[in-house]
């Protein structure tokens, strides 16, 4: 039965106003007729969701005095979210979409200190922080902030459970240094973290990150072996990833180990890229599909098929490898568990380190335009919505890795024992050209230390992957109509 939707194009007006940049009114009917119309067409868990059903309102009264139940549209995405401390943390709203197109480029706010947060030993409570890199040029960098460097408090408060989050996030603040002692012995109950009186203040500054970190070829027993530490699958910096490539190719490298220990995710289309450039032999085959809400997902099964395929793509700097070596750890995330899941199918993936994070669901940008596309989008506001709309599947179905994706060779970082990143003996980069020049063989990790967080957490998509919107898939009405 055909349904007819009417509600994309009603005129509403609400108490609540906002000012543009131009300090120009904007009532909040359009921002929040927006919110709604952007999740009805496309949110991944619509059907659950029943102020998203198609059928909810009986009227445009009815629509009307339900979103005048929402001072902000903040407020009324929230609303709309399923389940969000178990199942979707991550969708979310800006009310300035320039800042986020540029953290899609790479710049963000940052005062280059990138570190994890663990409990302090014996501690369910308090909290302590690692360094584990610097990016140049920064206020950490001017500082002399090392990798493995501890600190336990911000502005001379301890950092706990509670105050981690408001402590951090600030534009500036002092870091608190400490010492790590584990008493010369393998038990972690004894250990104790105790201040040492360095303090640094530190400025968060707009800042390009370029995550390429590390790219070099090492020798070992009369191999080549690239190393490539990809920090973040940003699009805008395909062309460098490439030229990478090229570099291992011209080297004749026999293997490649990629160090995804600290990305946390991004283009869905840049993850592609890598892996095709890992590979190449599977030019044209698929590589994921995507699952998306239930009525978008039925209507391109019925007429696009295709629309819900990605493949591996073509590219003369591929290196045609029958294996890779893949470092992570918790902060892998999202676009970095998709080129190990995706690959898994394909070649053999020696996965070294932890357990990744458990994401594999994407995003994607929507703009108060007539597609949902940043062409056309309505001048007098600049809100956009970043709402999951579709789960990742490898060619053999695999999703849902909840709990994250699990490693072949199991290997923690050690706080006091971190090593130099790139260096031959940093012990998880050791441990991977172990597998490489010797028999493989399985280590056991002993009293695992559990992450609670790390820096991108402070990051605006954190642990994202985002696609971009494909033809018009997202015309108000187009799909509605046809169902």
């Amino acid at each position: 039965m055909k349904k007819t939707y009417i509600l994309f194009f009603i005129s509403i007006i609400l108490f609540s106003c906002f000012e543009d940049s131009d300090d120009n009114i904007v009532f909040a009917s359009n921002i929040n007729d927006f919110v709604w119309k952007g999740m009805n067409a496309s949110y991944l868990y619509k059907q659950n969701i029943e102020d998203l059903a198609n059928n909810r309102f009986s009227s445009s009264e009815e629509y009307t005095d339900f979103l005048n139940l929402f001072e902000n549209p903040e407020n009324l995405f929230e609303s709309l979210i399923y389940l969000r401390e178990s199942i979707d943390k991550f969708s979310f709203i800006v009310d300035d979409y320039i800042a986020l197109q540029q953290y899609f480029s790479g710049i963000s706010n940052s005062n280059g200190m990138e570190y994890g947060l663990r409990y302090a030993p014996g501690s369910s409570y308090d909290v302590y922080g690692y360094v584990r890199y610097v990016h140049p040029n920064t206020s950490a960098e001017e500082n002399n902030i090392q990798r493995g460097d501890v600190f336990n408090s911000i502005n001379n408060t301890s950092l706990t459970i509670d105050n981690y989050s408001d402590l951090l996030s600030s534009d500036n603040y002092t870091v608190n240094f400490a010492n790590y002692l584990d008493q010369n012995t393998s038990e972690t109950s004894d250990d104790q973290i105790i201040s040492n009186d360095i303090n640094i203040g530190l400025t968060k500054i707009s800042y390009e990150k370029n995550p390429i970190y590390i790219s070099s070829i090492i020798e070992a027993q009369n191999q080549n072996v690239g190393y490539l530490m990809f920090n973040r699958f940003i699009g805008d910096y395909n062309d460098e990833l490439i030229s990478v490539f090229s570099n291992f190719k011209s080297n004749n490298i026999n293997d490649l180990i990629l160090d995804l220990r600290y990305n946390p995710g991004g283009s869905v289309n840049t993850s592609i890229l890598l892996s095709s450039l890992i590979t190449g032999q599977f030019t044209g085959e698929i590589i994921s599909t995507e699952q998306w809400n239930d009525e978008i997902q039925a209507y391109y099964l019925n007429n696009d098929p295709e629309f819900l395929i990605n493949r591996f793509i073509g590219n003369s700097n591929s290196l045609n490898l029958n294996r890779v070596f893949i470092i992570t750890t918790q902060s892998s995330a999202s676009a970095s568990e998709l080129v190990i899941n995706c690959l898994d199918p394909y070649i053999d993936v020696i996965h070294i380190g932890t357990n990744t994070y458990g994401k594999y669901q994407a995003s994607v940008t929507l703009y108060d335009s007539e597609n949902f596309n940043l062409e056309g989008a309505n001048p007098n506001h600049t809100y956009a919505l970043q709402p999951l709309v579709l789960k990742t599947l490898n060619s053999e179905g695999n999703t849902d890795y909840f709990n994250g994706l699990n490693p072949d060779i199991i290997l923690e970082e050690n706080t006091t024992n971190l090593g130099v990143l790139g260096d031959e003996n940093e012990p998880l980069l050791a441990l991977a050209l172990q597998q490489i020049t010797l028999d493989r063989k399985v280590i056991d990790l002993i009293n695992p230390i559990e992450l609670i967080d790390d820096s991108n957490k402070f990051e605006l998509l954190q642990k994202e992957m985002y696609i971009y919107l494909k033809n018009d898939f997202l015309i108000k009405n187009k799909i509605i109509n046809e169902l």
